[in-house]
């Protein structure tokens, strides 16, 4: 970490989570912090459900909440960025204080619930930014007191099928009481039909991406497979939080119910990435979540399978300069290995991942 992003993070810790959080979206609008010039190389780039992307990191769902930054998050060097989780209705989420920091484990706790300004506000921000480049994928959910969950899903496809580079099944949250039992293998069958007949009347057709728990059995990553693949989807994100506390030193927080994040995840939702791989084969695309921070973590979400990596609560620790640092580490793994694609890395690691009990 840099000085002035040692100095950034001092700042913004002096602050509540949720503050700073809302502080550093202000920067942001504003254009800052200034980013170095973006790394560009070929050897990054891979294209996956047809979209071709510069690089394979993404800032994962949960930051942009609102889509109000999606092209200054692109400026941080991110191949892509993803807006989100937006319902229907606005809603103003669960009780503050609802973010933790668990400084000593890099990580964080967070029950925020789906807070967003609804489908309208987001809708003009991607309606006004239409036609720029980058690649954006708008992460759609469920209102918490909605009759009908999987209809708020197809009026979401509906409505940002037109501006989103892909749309992703947001169904893992555990923050939405009710929610995560929508991976049940009949529930998401419904689901994943009735979100796939959305996409074929909406006004486009982009990729649509599932993302499911961390903490889920064998039996229900089977049941999952085969509904992905039965239903056609075009990928998984994996994964959301957990509402695991695996060997945290933060005893005082540890506490808190709300999904873990950060340095923690990293091993159960690689395990989970591993396991779906073998699931799903090698065609599906999957795009590794969980625990990165570094280029030793991205390059080994791809190893264990991942065609595109995302991150977030690492850069609350690490710095805005985090994807540039990652980037550029990939170029240098990239020129020592000799490879001609990053993506030869893909799968390298996925027997050993894939062995290990969750």
């Amino acid at each position: 970490m840099s000085v002035l992003d040692w100095l950034g993070q001092r700042f913004l810790f002096a602050f509540d989570p949720e503050a700073a959080h809302g502080l550093s979206i202000a920067a942001l609008k504003c254009g800052l912090p200034i980013a170095g010039r973006p790394v560009r190389d070929d050897r990054l780039k891979v294209s996956v459900c047809g979209i071709d992307f510069p690089n394979p990191l993404g800032m994962a769902a949960g930051y942009d909440k609102n889509a109000e930054v999606a092209d200054a998050l692109l400026g941080l060097g991110f191949g892509f960025a993803e807006v989100g989780t937006i319902t229907p209705r606005p809603q103003a989420g669960n009780p503050k204080p609802r973010i933790f920091r668990l400084t000593s484990d890099e990580a964080v706790i967070n029950r925020l619930g789906f807070n967003n300004e609804g489908h309208q506000a987001a809708e003009e921000r991607l309606a006004a930014r239409k036609g720029r480049a980058g690649i954006v994928g708008v992460n759609i959910g469920a209102n918490k007191d909605s009759t009908d969950r999987v209809s708020d899903y197809e009026r979401g496809v509906v409505r940002f099928a037109p501006y989103a580079s892909y749309l992703t099944v947001n169904i893992s949250s555990p923050n939405t009481p009710g929610l995560r039992n929508m991976q049940a293998r009949e529930q998401l069958g419904e689901l994943l039909s009735r979100v796939m007949a959305a996409r074929t009347a909406a006004a486009a057709q982009p990729p649509v991406f599932l993302k499911i728990a961390p903490d889920l059995v064998e039996a229900e990553l089977e049941d999952i497979a085969a509904e992905v693949t039965e239903k056609a989807i075009d990928g998984l994100i994996v994964s959301n939080t957990t509402i695991a506390r695996p060997g945290l030193r933060s005893a005082d927080l540890a506490g808190e119910i709300g999904g873990l994040s950060g340095k923690p995840l990293f091993e159960r939702s690689t395990i989970v990435l591993a396991k779906m791989r073998k699931l799903l084969g090698p065609d599906r695309a999957i795009i590794g979540v969980g625990g990165v921070d570094s280029i030793e973590t991205a390059l080994e979400k791809i190893r264990a399978g991942a065609d595109l990596v995302q991150l977030y609560t690492g850069m609350i620790y690490a710095g805005p300069a985090l994807p540039g640092r990652i980037l550029g580490g990939m170029v240098r793994f990239a020129d020592m290995q000799r490879l001609k694609l990053l993506r030869e890395l893909r799968d390298t690691s996925l027997d050993q991942w894939a062995s290990k009990p969750l």
